[in-house]
């Protein structure tokens, strides 16, 4: 398999400090228990992030009018959106650390990086999915299914040697 510097997709996170990073499947289904505890930490900061500042920006429109109480909640909320894109932007830098890339945070999909016909590819996997049972390329985000022939642990090929059949 050949290494790659960058592990960017569409709307990928930036490329990690574990430059040339390349995964087998095994190696990718492995950390499966991992990145879905830090997935599930990003989605869930993304929800509370999105559930503050639309009432920040309503105190915040209406700061020069609001009681105590109001300012006060403001204030709060002001602190609590720094504390979770704290911890948002902590996630996403365990997932750096660890060469993964953050494809769609909306959707919650991660890439594993690998390498297919020469070309940057991801293993593919969503927080819903079971398993990694889907790679694309890295400069496209169209799913296709891991061929079984990857999933052979006695295949000491990897992704990157073989021919996907499919471009």
């Amino acid at each position: 398999m050949n290494g790659f510097t960058e592990h960017q997709a569409s709307g990928a996170s930036e490329a990690s400090k574990n430059h040339g990073a390349v995964l087998t499947w095994a190696a990718a289904q492995s950390m499966l228990p991992l990145i879905r505890r830090i997935l599930a930490d990003i989605v869930q900061h993304r929800e509370q992030l999105a559930r503050l500042r639309p009432e920040k920006a309503r105190l915040d429109r209406q700061r020069l009018s609001l009681a105590w109480p109001e300012r006060r909640r403001r204030y709060s909320l002001g602190e609590e959106i720094k504390l979770a894109e704290a911890r948002l932007q902590e996630a996403r830098a365990e997932l750096d650390g660890l060469g993964v890339a953050l494809v769609d945070a909306e959707a919650g999909q991660v890439g594993f990086p690998t390498i297919v016909n020469n070309r940057r590819a991801f293993f593919s996997w969503r927080v819903d999915d079971e398993a990694i049972d889907f790679w694309h390329f890295a400069e496209n985000s169209h799913r296709r299914p891991v061929p079984p022939s990857w999933k052979d642990p006695t295949d000491t090929r990897g992704a990157g040697k073989r021919k996907s059949g499919r471009e």
